[in-house]
């Protein structure tokens, strides 16, 4: 007789996991045989450029470099090209020994930061819409999360200000995302400073997570926390080579700023794993050298999906405000529809239109009633995609009608 097995409260409190259940629907079409448009996941499809996977090759038939990792905060060789990267992107001076950790990707950084900072009673802020593992990977440590709408400063942090004074325990960690998934929300130098200034006046850590730093559009250039005067006093940020150099699977990510709680990082980590793969972190090398220019080539073919997935959805009745970063659309469900909500909606057009979209309830308070598009698709497939929306939309109000 198979023994009942009870879940730790931390699994049993976390929600439903709203992708999965869309996920099973998608998979199952596609074994029907029907051919879905999977828009519904930020996950790149372009390859990663070249002399990355030339030193990976290389580094690989090294046998030397199939051993564990020297340490599981990433070889010194890479802390060092992150801290010339930032220098050189950035201005930003760091410490590669005490300032900068590498990460399988900012996810499992992020998760397991929440260890270091939280346990039982802590609170988190976490404006919302927000990517699910900010909220998530505080629940799981023990700690809860009060949210606030998301917005660009002066708005958000006058918000933040009269929260503050109204929780208790008083706060002990903000989490921001710009530029913004889910939302695309992008910010200018400013905002920064007066996240700092709000961090220091209420003695409240920032946790800035910086995936889309280089996918931005429009010649707008997305600023780093650190660029801030102080940051490094008040927080740190993860960055990721995921999106930006089309190294999703490859997982590799970074922790750099206040060196406490980049140690704190570093120590956990020492319990869970034994850091990334030798070759991974020396391919890593050659890209933050070497491959700017594939990463600015990488953002302009994003911003052309970008167009093309705007005006197909104009053409479609469905008029939507094009973002200046990430590789998301987020956008209000037409007027006439937002009744069937978000997740109803998106049901709706992965079995009638055969596309696959992100529902906004999947990202907390706020985000029902609108619809999250990732435009990793080609332009070819994202006009095909639009022309099968329009379809479904115009079937649906020509019902209305009768």
């Amino acid at each position: 007789m198979k023994m009942h097995v009870e879940f730790a409260g931390r699994i049993e409190r976390l929600p439903e996991y709203i992708f999965g259940r869309l996920n099973a629907i998608k998979m199952e079409r596609r074994r029907a045989g029907e051919d879905v448009i999977d828009l519904g996941m930020g996950n790149p499809n372009d390859p990663t450029p070249q002399p990355i996977i030339d030193k990976l090759v290389e580094a690989v038939y090294d046998p030397r470099n199939h051993r564990y990792s020297v340490s599981a905060d990433g070889i010194f060789s890479l802390k060092r090209e992150v801290a010339r990267f930032y220098e050189r992107e950035y201005g930003v001076r760091l410490d590669p020994e005490t300032e900068v950790v590498c990460t399988i990707g900012s996810k499992e950084g992020i998760s397991h930061l929440a260890l270091v900072l939280m346990e039982a009673g802590d609170t988190a802020i976490v404006p919302t819409p927000a990517f699910p593992p900010h909220v998530h990977s505080i629940a799981i440590a023990g700690g809860s999360v009060v949210t606030v709408p998301i917005s660009s400063a002066p708005a958000m942090f006058d918000r933040l200000d009269e929260l503050v004074g109204g929780v208790r325990p008083k706060p002990k960690l903000l989490v921001l995302n710009f530029p913004h998934n889910p939302t695309a929300l992008t910010v200018e130098p400013a905002f920064f400073d007066r996240a700092v200034r709000f961090a220091r006046r209420h003695g409240i850590l920032i946790i800035h997570d910086f995936a889309y730093s280089h996918i931005t559009f429009d010649g707008y250039r997305a600023p780093s926390f650190l660029q801030a005067e102080g940051a490094k006093e008040v927080g740190v940020e993860f960055s990721s080579m995921s999106k930006s150099f089309n190294m999703a699977g490859w997982r590799v990510g970074f922790c750099v700023g206040h060196p406490d709680i980049v140690g704190g990082l570093a120590r956990i980590k020492g319990y869970y794993d034994y850091g990334l793969f030798m070759p991974v972190q020396i391919a890593s090398i050659i890209a933050l050298r070497q491959c700017m220019d594939e990463v600015r080539k990488q953002a302009a073919i994003y911003q052309g999906r970008r167009d093309v997935l705007c005006e197909g959805l104009r053409r479609a009745g469905w008029p939507v405000e094009p973002p200046r970063g990430t590789m998301f659309l987020w956008a209000p469900i037409p007027e006439d529809l937002r009744e069937m909500g978000s997740v109803d909606f998106c049901l709706m057009l992965l079995e009638e239109a055969n596309v696959a979209i992100a529902p906004g309830a999947a990202f907390g308070e706020g985000g029902d009633g609108h619809v999250r598009m990732a435009i990793v698709e080609n332009e070819q497939r994202l006009r095909q995609a639009t022309r099968q929306i329009g379809r479904v939309l115009r079937d649906r109000r020509a019902a209305a009608k009768t």
